[in-house]
């Protein structure tokens, strides 16, 4: 786990990002809450992994015609979603008020929600 919404495959260099929701960062915050609910993020992440069956689907990423697998693309990073024990880990963290909703176009993303440092 890299944190709460991207995960690494071994044998790939490129992460995979998964879709669906944003969990709060804890490596480029905007205040300390948001690096605790990020690191709280990554360890739920990585428990509900390590205790369950665990199934990454790859699933096409909201670039532009041409970027994807690319820079210009998602990081460079591949898109996915990942179920354990045949549940979304995006509704699980949801629930659990550790992500939020992030729902992407075809082609285009909203700008990323990150509502942890306000108010």
């Amino acid at each position: 786990m890299t944190d709460g919404d991207t995960v690494h495959v071994v044998g790939e260099a490129a992460g995979t990002r998964l879709v669906g929701f944003n969990t709060p960062e804890k490596y480029s915050p905007q205040c300390e809450y948001e690096r605790q609910q990020g690191e709280r993020a990554s360890a739920r992440l990585r428990k509900l992994v390590a205790n369950g069956s665990a199934r990454l689907t790859k699933v096409a990423c909201a670039c532009a015609p041409g970027t994807e697998g690319t820079k210009k693309c998602n990081h460079g990073r591949y898109c996915g979603t990942l179920l354990v024990d045949g549940k979304d880990v995006g509704s699980i963290l949801i629930s659990e008020g550790l992500a939020v909703p992030f729902v992407c176009g075809r082609t285009s993303c909203p700008p990323t929600p990150r509502p942890w440092c306000k108010g």
